[in-house]
């Protein structure tokens, strides 16, 4: 059976991962047969977030992985346990947290710093010619993790901003519409702009559906 990880950072949109997009992830893999293994890094966020507010909240520190639980309905495994060849693939939802507690992003735009863990899960990954996908803001990542020695084709939908900032980082950006994808053949990449551009659920549900279609399209493909 085919077996993807599905890498989370934390639980609300603002400061973790963006919940519309990793219950569209799971739910596609889920009607797909695949057994899924969810993990997040054993990390404090960057901050807490009042999601009713809109604004940080005074409230002691939070774990990533604690509640990240909250998403996955139970325990999640620790990234740094994650070994490469126990997956086909892995994908990541999007939501700030990628940009605040897998990297340093929504602080330091280009020059910004990827968790260590993470990194070396994805390097170990395309390394082994797994597939990766990612949503949203995540391919920020992507692009931090690989830089200038492996620039990948990427989409975070059209925000010139952002796009010029991935391409600073090494990769090479391309525009799509919220339920599209991009795929980098070559590099075993699937990315979807979801709410970068999504007007609501649907869109995200939809784009969402396509890249889980390819990433295990692309998986099957290179079994």
């Amino acid at each position: 059976m085919t077996r993807v990880a599905v890498i989370l950072s934390g639980c609300g949109v603002f400061d973790g991962a963006e919940i519309h997009e990793a219950t569209a992830t799971l739910l596609a893999l889920d009607r797909a047969g695949v057994e899924v293994v969810i993990a997040a890094p054993d990390i404090d966020q960057m901050h807490v977030m009042d999601h009713q507010a809109g604004e940080p909240a005074t409230v002691p520190a939070r774990n990533v992985r604690t509640e990240s639980a909250r998403i996955a309905r139970g325990p999640v495994a620790d990234v740094a346990a994650l070994k490469a060849g126990d997956f086909d693939a892995v994908i990541l939802p999007g939501g700030f947290g990628a940009a605040k507690n897998l990297c340093s992003f929504a602080v330091d735009g280009s020059g910004c710093t990827a968790n260590p863990e993470v990194a070396t899960f994805l390097k170990a990954m395309n390394a082994s010619g797994k597939v990766i996908g990612a949503m949203c803001i995540a391919p920020v990542l992507i692009a931090r993790v690989f830089g200038e020695d492996k620039p990948i084709k990427l989409t975070i939908g059209s925000d010139a901003g952002t796009a010029a900032a991935l391409c600073e980082m090494g990769a090479l950006h391309v525009e799509a519409p919220a339920t599209g994808v991009v795929v980098d053949e070559d590099n075993l990449v699937v990315t979807t702009p979801a709410y970068m551009l999504a007007d609501g659920i649907a869109e995200v549900f939809d784009g969402v559906s396509q890249l889980v279609a390819k990433v295990l399209e692309l998986t099957n493909r290179n079994h």
